[in-house]
């Protein structure tokens, strides 16, 4: 028996648009991770979309896909580490979450690569104000915000006053070990030092 039908047409694949190009994720974070490498290595000032795009083995096209500048890159990668922030203490005590905070901060600042980049950074936010907000975020969202939780649970089990100023609280936690790593840039801490900050820091915030 024989037929005049046409055999079916193999259905065309539809095409994404031109402008609709998956991002891989893997070639994303090696971008990133290329930034901080550069950062560290060279400053933000000397830092370039060349040099990251070679560094992280691609494209300078696979940098313009995601960002539009370095400027923005870095900023994307300040709100990232906001939005990330630090794990938040619960041991039961004021002295134990401080602890704890201070063990995870350290390690953090005095990471080489963070010793390179926090200090490059402040010294481009002076001259730069959206640079300067983006740090001033990371900060209050990150470690702040944190602090301010012990603050808080710390009021709440009946070791700190309820009327305790907050933001000088703040300023007394956070204060002594961003100065010590970042700023005074010490080597190596003490041993038993992190142990003493927090009991310190401790009794100051009851003194509050």
């Amino acid at each position: 028996m024989t037929t005049n039908a046409e055999p079916p047409r193999p259905t065309p694949r539809r095409r994404a648009p031109a402008g609709a190009a998956v991002l891989r994720e893997d070639v994303t974070e090696a971008i990133r991770a290329a930034v901080f490498e550069e950062l560290a290595s060279v400053g933000y000032a000397r830092m370039s979309i060349e040099g990251i795009a070679r560094r992280a083995g691609v494209g300078k096209t696979a940098v313009y896909r995601r960002w539009r500048s370095k400027l923005h890159l870095v900023l994307d990668l300040v709100s990232a580490i906001a939005v990330q922030g630090l794990p938040a203490p619960d041991t039961g005590s004021l002295e134990g979450d401080l602890l704890l905070l201070y063990q995870v901060t350290s390690r953090a600042l005095r990471h080489p690569v963070a010793g390179q980049i926090i200090p490059d950074l402040q010294a481009e936010a002076a001259r730069n104000p959206d640079i300067a907000d983006a740090l001033q975020k990371a900060l209050r969202e990150g470690q702040y915000g944190v602090a301010s939780g012990i603050v808080r649970a710390a009021a709440a089990r009946g070791e700190l006053s309820p009327d305790v100023d907050e933001d000088l609280a703040l300023d007394l936690i956070s204060g002594p070990l961003y100065w010590r790593a970042v700023v005074a840039r010490s080597p190596k801490l003490p041993k038993g030092y992190l142990e003493k900050l927090a009991a310190a820091t401790a009794a100051g915030l009851r003194a509050l």
